[in-house]
């Protein structure tokens, strides 16, 4: 499959969602033995035997059943690796199974059932550009996300148990101490071996360009400051490290723009300031916002369009803007629903939106 196949499918699979965890996917590294991944898929297929709703047990033990069936046809792994996404569109009633060889290696061995289909590793794929770590830890709560080019991605977010004060005295109160920051060290030590599971293949293909800690207290600093993480990863993070309330997607996204000083080439920042701009010119009526195909069009004739952001849609009349743009000298964004505002500009202005250099009319 080429990278132009692998985008109109990622496409396709961004688009199917599930109430329920029952949408497969699975990615085989090379080197992996078959019958090593059709012994996990038939575990986790007697596991889905105890789900009690009968909708959701049998959507997942189809997508199971249905990866089984395509890799026993398979001697070897491919030199690239293979994927495999399987499951109900609950929308349409359409069961789907893909199986494919992508165009570059598979980094990681990645097995899940979710609500939706697990393409982030793809989309590192189809698009070149410099990935950032991600980590928000504190006490007992943990997100893990990349930042690729205008995308941001939550990896995992996971919760650990680490007890907090207690009311006890003397010796009692001395060992619970100790078993609270044994549990501690034992939450960073898990957050530790998840960032490298995530991080090390972008490292090893050269695609790591840094990583951000943040979180709302000390655990931040602690996990840095520990042994937790691989010393290739460790090398690669920025600082300062910030403080971070939140988690999740949110917890990420305001820990880049925390950092936007760090990233100031990076395109996330760079849209995101752009579409800030954009806001305040449009909040102030000055004339300095274009949008509208023709308009845009005739503005870029007259060398007015500075900066300009695109919806991506292939094969369409918003592709062909960006390229005459590009064309034009204009700095050209070509964004997706990654990005928090990109529903916005598509359904708001038709897909493209610019900052102008000067009023035209």
């Amino acid at each position: 499959m080429n990278r132009q196949e692998l985008k109109v499918l990622v496409r396709e699979l961004k688009k199917w969602s599930a109430p329920a965890t029952v949408l497969l996917s699975l990615y085989i590294p090379p080197g992996r033995p078959v019958p090593d991944v059709l012994n996990l898929l038939r575990q986790e297929g007697s596991i889905a035997q105890n789900i009690k709703l009968k909708r959701t047990r049998d959507a997942v033990t189809s997508a199971i059943q249905a990866a089984i069936d395509r890799l026993t046809q398979v001697n070897k792994i491919p030199d690239n690796g293979l994927v495999l996404f399987c499951g109900e569109n609950f929308d349409t009633n359409e069961f789907k199974c893909f199986m494919f060889s992508p165009p570059e290696k598979v980094p990681i061995f990645f097995y899940r059932t979710d609500k939706s289909f697990h393409t982030e590793f793809l989309e590192d794929m189809i698009e070149e550009s410099d990935v950032y770590g991600l980590v928000i830890v504190e006490r007992d709560y943990a997100t893990i996300g990349i930042l690729k080019g205008a995308r941001v991605q939550v990896l995992e977010e996971f919760e650990g148990f680490v007890p907090g004060k207690h009311m006890m005295g003397g010796q009692s109160q001395r060992r619970i101490d100790r078993i609270i920051e044994e549990m501690y060290a034992n939450f960073l030590k898990e957050v530790g071996e998840k960032v490298n599971a995530f991080f090390l293949p972008f490292v090893e293909n050269k695609k790591m360009k840094g990583i951000l800690i943040g979180g709302p207290g000390y655990a931040k600093k602690d996990f840095y400051d520990g042994d937790y993480m691989d010393y290739r990863l460790k090398k690669l993070v920025l600082q300062p490290l910030f403080d971070v309330p939140d988690q999740g997607d949110a917890g990420l996204k305001e820990l880049i723009m925390k950092a936007q000083d760090l990233l100031k080439n990076q395109k996330y920042v760079q849209v995101e300031n752009l579409l800030e701009e954009i806001k305040y010119h449009l909040a102030k009526d000055d004339g300095l916002v274009i949008y509208g195909i023709q308009d845009i069009r005739k503005a870029l004739q007259m060398g007015a369009v500075d900066s300009l952001v695109v919806y991506d849609e292939p094969g369409s009349e918003l592709e062909k803007l960006a390229q005459e743009a590009e064309n034009y000298g204009a700095k050209v964004y070509v964004i997706g629903d990654e990005l928090p505002d990109g529903e916005w500009v598509k359904k708001t202005f038709g897909g493209a939106i610019g900052k102008l250099r000067y009023k035209v009319y």
